[in-house]
């Protein structure tokens, strides 16, 4: 039993230290810039190079942009009213609507990801997935 783990373990070594070796483990890879921003009067077009597709975030009334997060693969907007996101994955804007005085606290976006922490929740925007995932505080 014992021989046996050695030798599957001793069969990974090869691939292990070509990847030590290469100073890369696949996790170090850019996201390609996909997603890019268009302000209209009344909406938000997302552009997706990627795909050639148009998604429109159009605000209903009295709603006003607080924020924006735009990294090379996702986009969130923070509005008065709730929080969206749109990612190079073809699922267009998906959205969340905010509480009555929640207060936003920090923010933060990188790679297919984003985070929103407010005064009441954790919320993380799972571009791959186009959704959003919250937690109470």
């Amino acid at each position: 039993m014992v021989l046996s783990v050695v030798r599957q373990s001793l069969s990974y070594f090869p691939v292990v230290l070509l990847l030590a070796m290469s100073g890369t483990t696949g996790a170090d890879q850019e996201v390609e810039k996909t997603i890019f921003l268009i302000d209209e009067t009344d909406r938000v077009v997302a552009a997706n190079a990627e795909t050639g597709q148009f998604f429109d975030f159009v605000l209903s009334a009295k709603e006003r942009i607080r924020d924006r997060l735009v990294t090379n693969g996702v986009a969130v907007l923070i509005t008065n009213q709730r929080f969206a996101g749109v990612s190079g994955y073809p699922s267009g804007w998906s959205s969340v609507r905010r509480k009555a005085g929640e207060e936003v606290v920090s923010t933060e976006a990188a790679d297919h990801s984003a985070l929103v922490v407010t005064s009441d929740r954790i919320l993380v925007f799972n571009g791959k997935a186009g959704a959003w995932s919250e937690k109470r505080r």
